[in-house]
């Protein structure tokens, strides 16, 4: 390891020389209470940052142990360090000039979430902290200004490093108050399943955001209430004793009017399997960590997927055990959504009408009597879905705003009125019953089938260069095939996209071998994930890629979305 005056002393006899001399800065120097490592060096000042990270000892660092002894203390503290470097680097960036990216100095960008990042990783054991970040490597045009590398990586970074990375220099009293909310998140998911509930919303939470592209609380936004005869209290480790409405397992209905709040409160209900900071007004939304939230998916690819639960006898003859098409429709992409999602470990399903096909949905008595059960290849949700429950354990929340059908089968009925909640359960039930009810199939599904096992493919195989390319939350492309990722809608972060592309790339290298079926794959890819931490699906040379890490269910979405996937 050199010293921070070797980097020095480099950065002088390379100054005004061509912009590929900064490649002679690549390694890692030891500065007073850090070691800076130059993992990547950008090709020119107008491509990607180069990645340099920086290591501080446990020792030096000084966080105690009880911060981090716990998995989701220390993602919370990783989360926190992050967002502190952030917003140390913010105030220097673009303060050394240039061209191009010069000067620039990043850090991931968290959201509301709190998720486990690359960006800032914390050992369990020995309370090291590695810090990621980008810098824009100055230059004139294209000819090095090495005086004003000089200023970030000696007076800038050491700043950020200072004031971020050290614990006797944070606020503690804030620190402490940051994992004593993640413990009491913890709390709650723990307490879910003894309390037979899938998801809880605290009183007080502020559900509505700012606008639809802003996930910041709405100012002034109607405070949640729960209804009493939903209410359940829980006693927090920290904060004491907090009420709010419980979403017992089984099946409940969200109904009101339009722009009431039901698909408001859906969609906190879908990211609540994620923790979110203090101050987002979601902080004690928690939902089951395996819920899924499904759609139809007009056009995606389905690659031997069993769907006879829900659809067969098609009229021309196509397998519907082993269902494959390339441009799904409504009904079809909507269940083989479901089926991937039991076959992914979903406990609850989170389902919104105005999302789904109708047809996969219900078809109500009067379509049942004209159109007899033998002519119609679609068996719908509605008539499978108190088998789901009692059969698999999967729960379902629906938001329904025009079919009452579900009103008969519903274990909790919740009307948003004005954003608050009702329980409407028992008066929804009588009116149910001036109603037919729609009848059941006799017989209850054969079992689906889940034992697809993916090939490599040949673009994979030896040591042949696989481009990557994150594009949003939307889609990863992979060589030249693009994953369509749109409608997976709890992935929070283009870096989970990222993450999920670095999974389907060592998939691809190192797993498949076309005997171990997908939720094989899926447990092999997260032991490595838990063994070596998402930095471990990164196998090259040029540093460690920004990742956020995806969950189970998203790994799984990812893979059946796959077009070049070969099973």
């Amino acid at each position: 390891m050199q010293s921070s005056t070797d980097l020095r002393s480099l950065l002088n006899r390379i100054d005004h020389r061509g912009y590929p001399a900064y490649k002679d800065t690549k390694g890692m120097y030891q500065f007073p209470g850090y070691v800076l490592s130059i993992d990547h060096v950008q090709g020119d000042p107008f491509a990607a940052p180069s990645k340099v990270s920086v290591r501080v000892s446990g020792k030096t660092a000084g966080f105690p142990q009880e911060l981090y002894k716990e998995d989701h203390q220390r993602i919370a503290l990783q989360d926190e360090l992050t967002r502190q470097f952030g917003r140390k680097a913010e105030q220097f960036a673009f303060k050394a000039k240039g061209s191009g990216k010069s000067g620039l100095i990043s850090v991931s960008r968290c959201g509301q979430e709190v998720l486990e990042r690359t960006a800032c990783t914390l050992d369990g054991r020995t309370g090291d902290v590695i810090l990621r970040m980008e810098i824009g490597f100055p230059a004139n045009g294209r000819t090095i200004n090495a005086r004003e590398l000089e200023k970030i990586l000696f007076e800038f970074v050491p700043e950020c490093v200072k004031g971020s990375l050290f614990y006797k220099n944070m606020d503690a009293k804030r620190l402490r108050s940051i994992i004593d909310l993640a413990e009491d998140q913890h709390y709650i998911r723990e307490k879910l399943p003894e309390m037979g509930l899938c998801a809880f919303v605290a009183d007080g939470s502020i559900l509505p955001r700012e606008s639809g592209i802003s996930p910041r609380p709405m100012r002034g936004g109607v405070k949640f209430q729960s209804p009493k005869e939903l209410t359940v209290e829980m006693d927090l480790p920290h904060r004491g004793k907090i009420t709010g409405m419980g979403i017992r397992k089984g099946i409940t209905l969200i109904v009101g009017g339009g722009y009431h709040g039901k698909s408001t409160l859906l969609k906190a209900l879908e990211l609540g399997v994620y923790d979110h900071i203090a101050g987002d007004g979601r902080e004690y939304v928690i939902t089951d960590n395996t819920a899924m939230k499904i759609r139809a998916e007009d056009g995606r690819s389905i690659q031997k997927t069993d769907i006879s639960m829900f659809i067969n006898d098609l009229p021309n003859g196509k397998d519907t055990v082993g269902f494959c098409t390339e441009d799904a429709s409504g009904s079809t992409s909507q269940a083989a959504n479901v089926i991937e999602s039991i076959e992914a470990g979903t406990s609850l399903l989170l389902i919104d009408e105005d999302t789904s096909a109708t047809n996969f949905m219900i078809r109500d008595e009067l379509m049942q009597r004209v159109i007899h059960r033998n002519m119609e290849p679609i068996t719908p949700f509605i008539e499978r879905i108190r088998e789901l429950y009692e059969e698999y354990g999967i729960s379902t929340v629906i938001v329904a705003g025009s079919s009452g059908a579900y009103f008969h089968i519903a274990d909790s009925i919740i009307q948003m009125d004005r954003y608050v909640p009702k329980d409407i359960t028992a008066y929804a039930k009588k009116e149910a019953d001036s109603f037919p009810m729609i009848s059941v199939p006799e017989e209850p599904a054969v079992q689906p089938d889940f034992k697809r096992c993916p090939r490599p493919g040949a673009a994979f195989k030896g040591n042949d260069r696989i481009k990557m390319k994150t594009m949003g939350r939307e889609a990863v492309m992979i060589n030249k095939e693009t994953i369509d990722l749109r409608y997976v809608e709890q992935i929070t972060d283009s870096e989970q996209v990222t993450a999920l592309g670095y999974c389907m790339r060592y998939a691809q290298r190192h797993i498949l071998d076309g005997r171990k079926d997908l939720r094989q794959v899926v447990d092999e890819l997260e032991r490595v994930m838990q063994k070596g931490s998402l930095a471990a699906l990164c196998e090259n040379a040029s540093g460690v890629s920004c990742m956020a890490m995806p969950r189970r269910q998203e790994i799984f979405a990812c893979f059946n979305r796959y077009r070049g996937l070969k099973i």
